[in-house]
């Protein structure tokens, strides 16, 4: 399996914004999607957003509007740009990628919004 590490994660006032990166090691599996997904406590995990190889996006709809995908395919790294953040966002958040040798999940990074 291909290692995911995640960072950016911290917290944050409501209203602030955040930053969130994962990195995907070298591997001889090429990467189709990647996106992110969070565990709120006593919640089951949920998808944020993920993007395609070509950079076609997707997104849950409590966070239209306020969170941005992006990645580096030369990386191998996506990001999630987290504004206007709000205290139901506080979850841990997991990268997670699609490749020819199967899925793979980051570590998580917790994401704490309050005041």
């Amino acid at each position: 399996q291909d290692q995911l590490v995640e960072s950016g994660g911290g917290l944050v006032q409501p209203g602030g914004s955040l930053r969130l990166s994962c990195a995907a090691s070298r591997s001889v599996f090429s990467i189709y999607d990647m996106g992110w997904y969070r565990q709120a406590p006593g919640k089951q995990r949920e998808l944020v957003a993920r993007i395609t190889r070509r950079g076609n996006t997707n997104y849950a709809d409590s966070v239209k509007g306020r969170f941005t995908i992006s990645r580096d395919n030369a990386k191998n790294t996506v990001y999630l740009q987290m504004n206007s953040l709000k205290s139901e966002d506080t979850a841990v958040y997991y990268c997670w990628s699609s490749t020819t040798g199967g899925d793979n999940w980051g570590q998580g990074t917790q994401v704490t919004v309050s005041s």
